[in-house]
């Protein structure tokens, strides 16, 4: 098993993308023999090209997924500019945190119903500020620009790239730089950029780029927040690829190779602008400039990044309020009754999509945290890791847009007789969720102590007993919370659910996306509220679970 670890991984994490991609290269130059197409022809591109506002549609996506990472990104490093290794840091850390196990699509509706004209802020201050009794025609979501949209991209991405710094901090010695740099006059932010960041981006950055590659081609908070017409490529696609009529898989398979290249573009616009950046960080560095004050900039990146983990915190909770609210008229900032209606109304419905979002997040993350603890193990046995191209191939299906090859996955699928089985949407449900758990649990992982392999090892036990009595017990915690981790990915999991799933595996997040353009906020409130509550009951199990095993051993307590 150990052996054969590392080879199943690379097959789960490349197999499905490389054969997806094919699956969606070939019938996008005509090449389908099961729908007809026997010969390569450039027709699916002529009719993708003929679509009104294509290139409307390619240029959105491409604006969204550079804006996106460069704001997210530039208020992390801002904030850990300013704010690093200062008493509200620990507090800043701990509003964002959470907001990695929320997914995309719940932020979304949460967002939506804080800033919709109808919405909480407009409720807030009318009709007493504004004079309105009746919500203003305003058109916040869905607006043609996509500017919503990006926002709560932003939100949701700010945190992730938030942690995954902190993960790499250690290995920069930001405090002896800061340090050094603060004695020779710089200000506290310049002596971050000009010491830190260069040696932390490098560690970052495929991140950087998962960010990109996901917020060019998103899907479901497309749908929910972003325009409609035209509509983000990526949600474009979503509808070919459902079309009643199955020549319509022609051109769509056309558009997903133009989101690879869309998202491609993305990527080497940023790879330019990153000399771009580091040219000129090097001319200011060359200036002798200090920047010794920079209260103002400080307060405003800590104003942005709290204003962000607030909206979104809020709007989870405006989710769980129209849950139970029951009639709630504008301009009212509060319903005026609660009630348990819609939810007992929704009993029967919700058995079904619940349970399969439970098994299938079950079966995925089991599958990818025994593959994950075989690959470290054979790591810790061998003395060998796969170094930057092991880390390569973990961000392989975070940065290849899902639109590219889940297309084509669900057509090699239908071709190959395996179709919509469960087992094959587990499969890809695993393909997302494994990098995730190898990447959070890796760390604590190398760095056990091997000291205690080498007592173990002393009193005659073997490395498999060493295993099993010392090492996983002493790290249940890590393994747990990076277990709670890929079983939120799988619950936000959308596009791979729907094509794969092709509507007979319904989860909470697919049917929650389609109520988005029904606009009853109770239902939605309900649907939203279960994919939120769901992986933070995974990451309380994950905290829980130690504490009860370990509870009178407190030895044990403290190790993990």
């Amino acid at each position: 098993m150990l052996r054969a670890a590392p080879a199943i991984a690379i097959v789960v994490l490349t197999g499905p993308i490389l054969f997806g991609l094919l699956a969606t290269l070939l019938p996008a130059f005509g090449w389908f023999p099961a729908l007809g197409g026997t010969s390569l022809s450039l027709e699916p591109w002529n009719m993708l090209l003929a679509q009104p506002g294509i290139l409307r549609s390619a240029l959105l996506s491409y604006a969204t997924g550079l804006l996106t990472a460069f704001i997210a990104l530039a208020l992390v490093a801002g904030f850990l500019a300013g704010w690093l290794h200062s008493r509200a840091f620990g507090a800043f850390t701990h509003l964002l945190s959470p907001l990695l196990a929320v997914p995309h699509a719940a932020a979304a509706f949460g967002l939506a119903f804080l800033l919709v004209p109808s919405g909480w802020l407009m409720r807030l201050v009318s009709p007493e500020l504004t004079g309105f009794t009746r919500p203003p025609d305003w058109l916040i979501i869905h607006d043609p620009l996509g500017l919503t949209m990006m926002a709560g991209l932003i939100a949701k991405e700010l945190p992730f790239l938030f942690l995954v710094s902190l993960a790499a901090l250690p290995q920069t010695r930001a405090q002896e730089f800061t340090r050094v740099a603060s004695g020779l006059g710089y200000g506290r932010m310049a002596a971050f950029l000009h010491g830190v960041w260069p040696q932390l981006y490098p560690q970052i950055r495929l991140a950087v780029f998962a960010v990109i590659a996901y917020s060019s081609s998103v899907i479901d908070v497309a749908l929910i927040l972003g325009p409609t017409n035209p509509a983000p490529l990526a949600a474009r696609l979503v509808t070919w690829m459902n079309d009643p009529d199955l020549t319509m898989r022609f051109q769509a398979s056309a558009g997903a190779v133009m989101q690879s290249l869309v998202t491609g573009a993305a990527l080497l616009t940023w790879v330019a602008g990153e000399k771009l950046v580091t040219a000129g960080a090097r001319n200011i560095r060359n200036s002798g400039r200090r920047f010794a004050e920079d209260g103002l900039p400080r307060g405003g990146f800590a104003f942005a990044v709290a204003l962000a983990a607030i909206a979104v915190f809020a709007g989870l909770g405006l989710l769980g309020l129209w849950s139970f609210s029951g009639y709630w008229g504008f301009p009212d900032a509060l319903p005026r009754a609660l009630s348990l209606q819609i939810w007992e109304g929704q009993l029967t419905g919700l058995g079904r999509p619940l349970g399969i979002t439970f098994v299938v997040g079950l079966a995925a993350t089991l599958a990818a945290i025994i593959l994950a603890l075989a690959c470290l193990e054979r790591e810790a046995r061998t003395h060998r890791s796969g170094g930057s191209r092991a880390l390569l191939l973990l961000y392989l299906p975070l940065i290849v847009p899902q639109a590219s090859f889940v297309f084509g996955l669900q057509l090699f699928f239908l071709f190959a007789g395996i179709g919509t089985s469960f087992w094959a949407l587990a499969l890809v449900h695993l393909v997302f969720v494994l990098p995730y758990v190898f990447l959070s649990m890796s760390d604590a992982w190398r760095a056990w102590d091997k000291r205690y392999a080498q007592s173990g090892q002393s009193l005659g036990r073997g490395l498999n007993a060493i295993f099993w009595h010392v090492r996983l017990p002493m790290l249940l915690r890590p393994v747990l919370a990076a277990g709670a981790l890929g079983f939120a990915v799988s619950v936000s999991q959308y596009l791979p659910t729907l094509l794969i799933g092709a509507g007979r595996w319904p989860t909470i997040t697919t049917e929650a996306v389609a109520l988005a353009s029904g606009g009853d906020r109770r239902l939605i409130g309900v649907y939203a509220s279960l994919q939120m509550a769901l992986p933070f009951a995974g990451f309380a199990a994950a905290l829980a679970v130690p504490a009860l095993v370990f509870m009178r051993r407190a030895g044990m307590r403290a190790s993990i």
